[in-house]
């Protein structure tokens, strides 16, 4: 199918969680104690086999190996490279439980942050990079994967987090440090390894630079081009693949194709017009281009047509061009025809990741000159384009009647005055994110409900029992403000997606968002809106079980969006004032009745930003309107909170701002309160809550540490303004956890109460 020697058809990476989650089951399972290592490493390996096994059976011309992992590709890079920080290395724990300690904490040892993978719902850790940092190759799970694959016939392409971008997503350790600035440190450990992987006769190593697609400054690109001249004159390494994805590569492109590596892999679909750039660099005509023309983030089919011309429009810039994923199959599911209860029209319209894999192979063939029958796929892309019920008149209509008034509220200073005045509430006063632990007991219930096993009214009775209880536990804890604990929601996103027209469910649909942690993105293939209320009845059922204020719990439309396969066929801005009306209904119903205090989460703000800031105002104008469309129908009685969780703040700190919320709750434990002081730069004046207890990690905190960090939070911002809360949502913790940790949150509160200001 493909010249000699090019990589010929591929992706750049795969879903690694299993099928049916096999991974997830055998992470818990060992941290549990259940089950040994033996068995976890024997789980990857048969997980691993099954990928490599059924992509060849697929057609693809090259395999990606190093694209699983026991919880993250940047952690693997730092252990492979010997790049763990010594309060983890020192334990004396085996190689593998020191990796997790790395990934979850130990009480001796707290966890590496964890944010975004750039604008995606995927969490990588981050590295943590000092001036005293040495690098080796320590490791040798990528030289283990290439036997494994050997074994079963397959040489396959190694993928690795690149050099540069490795360095470029770390953390300094110490102030004016830059981690690049051991990019020359770090080098000669990748030529160790590109050497032993020539030994083990592998032909290609990817090596992936997607720091490039957003904006970088002049000593980044000169550390590009360092580290791929460097790399590339190894006389004795595999051809070198440099994958840049999540955007153009702007002027990398031109960096990498002026280096001697032998291919580039480009992203096709987030910027269509990237290859018009492309095809004006006449340096590219000694290297293979891997156009990535089939979506590897969303789920629609893929437009023959259009993938086709963007990869014909190559032929004449590069020595050879291949069909690839426009980025890893990371952030897709596994496989649509295990979808049994999806409409048959829409199925026909989604790929999953192996129907991506068959787009692939069959687009490959077709640009090559082989038979290939493209029909199929071109009558589903007229089929939906066609679709004229996918709009809604109703739906249309109310957006193209909004009007400036409504997206706007009474000052903050008025708000807030009266709110004390309803609430009453204390200093420092102390609340929860929204979701609590939720055991086997509600999960049962909620799947035989599902199942049609268990009717509406004995599911709602256990709804209840578990509000009543999470209320009481609540209230003896001595929280100032109460949830009333989620039990009914599968997750923050689908569960409202599943009340919502326009959106569709899958039953297997899971992604990786970290570790062991998957979500199911709905589809949102249609005009939104809000048939009929979706949370008021268990807010309004837990506050009529206590006195102190419940919050009420929604999820907010940008994050909606961005944790949701989002239609492709209208500008997302038309979309977000579509779920932000639908939000604003539910907002409406919650204050009649009787909630004061209602959290629209947003941790996906962030998230969603563009990588060129270039394209920041144009998000950021529809954005912020929306939560506001969403939230500010109310009377200024009512308290507007909102959440945001595991992500670079700093580019987002104006609109966070201009989001008006009255309280805004942030994650902030692991980065020991950082974000703070950048709040106060911005201007930052209203109310505010930095996380004091780091949820994604088993390790409990004392009240000694969490006091420490309320302390420091009182440093730069008033306790007038200063709310006690953890980092997120404790659905993920068991109640062991969540009881003691919250004990301790509430008495480091009261602690610091009575002490004078």
């Amino acid at each position: 199918m493909h010249a000699v020697n090019t990589i010929g058809t591929t992706i750049l990476g795969y879903p690694r969680i299993g099928p049916a989650r096999e991974l997830k089951r055998a992470l818990e399972s060992y941290w549990s104690g259940k089950t040994t290592e033996e068995d976890l490493l024997t789980a990857g390996r048969q997980l691993r086999e099954q990928t490599w096994t059924t992509l060849r059976d697929q057609g693809l011309d090259s395999i990606p190996s190093s694209t699983f992992s026991l919880y993250d590709q940047v952690l693997d890079t730092a252990a492979l490279f010997g790049a763990l920080p010594d309060r983890f290395t020192r334990l004396g724990l085996s190689p593998l439980d020191t990796y997790f300690a790395a990934a979850r904490g130990i009480p001796d040892a707290p966890a590496l942050e964890m944010t975004k993978w750039f604008d995606t719902n995927y969490h990588y850790l981050v590295p943590e990079l000092g001036p005293n940092s040495r690098f080796a190759l320590t490791g040798t799970a990528p030289i283990d994967e290439v036997r494994e694959a050997k074994a079963l016939g397959i040489t396959p392409r190694p993928v690795l987090v690149g050099p540069v971008t490795f360095l470029l997503l770390a953390k300094p350790t110490e102030p004016g440090f830059t981690p690049l600035e051991l990019l020359d440190e770090l080098l000669p450990a990748y030529a160790e390894l590109l050497g032993k992987l020539a030994d083990e006769g592998v032909e290609w190593v990817q090596l992936d630079e997607p720091a490039f697609a957003a904006d970088r400054t002049t000593p980044e690109f000169n550390a590009l081009t360092r580290a791929y001249h460097w790399l590339a004159k190894e006389i004795h390494r595999p051809k070198l693949l440099a994958a840049g994805y999540f955007g153009g590569l702007g002027r990398a492109l031109g960096v990498l194709a002026r280096s001697p590596i032998e291919a580039i892999a480009v992203d096709l679909v987030t910027d269509e017009s990237f290859v018009d750039k492309i095809a004006a660099e006449g340096a590219l005509r000694d290297k293979e281009v891997l156009a990535g023309v089939v979506d590897g983030r969303n789920v629609w089919r893929t437009d023959p047509d259009v993938a086709l011309a963007h990869a014909a429009q190559l032929r004449d810039t590069a020595a050879h061009v291949s069909i690839s994923t426009s980025c890893s199959l990371l952030h897709v599911p596994y496989d649509v025809n295990a979808e049994t209860d999806l409409a048959p029209r829409l199925k026909n319209w989604l790929a999953f990741a192996k129907q991506k894999v068959d787009e692939v192979v069959l687009l490959g063939r077709a640009l090559s000159g082989e038979t290939a029958d493209l029909t199929p796929a071109r009558a589903a892309a007229a089929d939906r384009a066609g679709a004229a019920e996918l709009n809604d008149a109703n739906v249309r209509a109310r957006v193209n009647a909004l009007r400036p008034v409504d997206t706007v509220r009474a000052p903050y200073a008025e708000r807030a005055a009266a709110q004390q005045q309803s609430l009453n509430l204390p200093p420092l006063p102390t609340t929860t994110i929204g979701s609590f632990p939720q055991t086997s007991e509600v999960r049962r219930a909620r799947a035989a409900h599902r199942a049609g096993k268990l009717d509406d009214t004995a599911y709602r009775t256990a709804m209840r029992t578990e509000i009543d209880r999470v209320v009481r536990l609540q209230e003896d804890l001595g929280l100032d403000v109460l949830v009333h604990g989620e039990p009914e929601r599968n997750d923050m996103v689908q569960y409202f997606a599943e009340q919502l027209t326009g959106f569709a469910a899958t039953a297997l649909g899971w992604v990786q968002s970290y570790g062991s942690r998957c979500v199911r993105p709905p589809i949102l293939f249609g005009d939104v809106s809000r048939p009929r209320p979706m949370a008021v009845e268990w807010a309004q059922y837990a506050q009529s079980r206590t006195d102190r204020p419940v919050k009420g719990m929604l999820t907010g439309p940008v994050t909606i969006l961005a944790w949701s396969f989002v239609r492709d066929d209208q500008p997302l801005a038309d979309t977000a004032r579509q779920v932000a009306l639908a939000v604003r209904d539910e907002v409406a119903d919650l204050e009649a009745a009787g909630i004061r205090i209602i959290q629209v989460d947003e941790p996906a703000l962030r998230e969603l930003l563009p990588l060129h800031a270039a394209d920041r105002e144009a998000y950021f104008d529809w954005a912020v309107p929306a939560f506001r469309l969403a939230t500010s129908g109310v009377a200024e009685t009512t308290q507007i909170h909102t959440h945001m969780c595991y992500s670079e703040f700093g580019d987002v700190l104006p609109a966070i701002d201009a989001l008006d919320a009255d309280v805004t709750s942030i994650e902030a434990a692991r980065s020991k309160m950082e974000v703070l002081a950048d709040l106060n730069e911005a201007g930052f004046g209203r109310g505010v809550g930095p996380g004091v207890y780091d949820i994604h990690s088993p390790r409990v905190p004392d009240q000694t540490e969490m006091t420490d960090l309320v302390r420091t939070a009182l440093g730069a911002v008033p306790a007038e303004r200063l709310w006690i809360n953890p980092d997120c949502g404790l659905k993920t913790r068991g109640y062991a956890e969540v009881e003691p940790a919250l004990r301790h949150l509430v008495g480091a509160a009261r602690e610091l109460r009575a002490e004078p200001r």
